[in-house]
């Protein structure tokens, strides 16, 4: 599957829990929605990311991705220590230029 190449980074920094290089995905005024809260730059997404890690233990793997004019969605199996394990969650990226600029994650 061909991704955006911040997109690709991203999945590619969760499956190898780089914390340092996931927020550098990011737009520096990025903003990440998951499970109900909203997270507003690199350090509240780094922040995000490395407490639900920690949480859950888990890793997403892209399944399929389609790409419109409101942004990419991908379809992801995500597998962790959460009930329901694994789930597929949708992840929808808008860019801004080379990094992401938004991220929704839901079921």
């Amino acid at each position: 599957m061909q991704l955006p190449q911040a997109i690709q980074a991203y999945f590619e920094a969760d499956r190898k829990n780089n914390c340092e290089a996931l927020p550098a995905c990011f737009a520096p005024s990025a903003a990440v929605h998951d499970e109900g809260r909203s997270y507003s730059g690199h350090y509240a997404i780094g922040n995000w990311w490395e407490w639900s890690k920690a949480r859950y233990r888990h890793v997403a793997e892209p399944l399929e991705a389609l790409t419109d004019e409101h942004g990419t969605k991908v379809i992801a199996k995500v597998t962790g220590e959460f009930p329901g394990s694994p789930a597929n969650l949708t992840y929808v990226f808008r860019l801004m230029g080379d990094k992401i600029a938004a991220l929704e994650i839901g079921a």
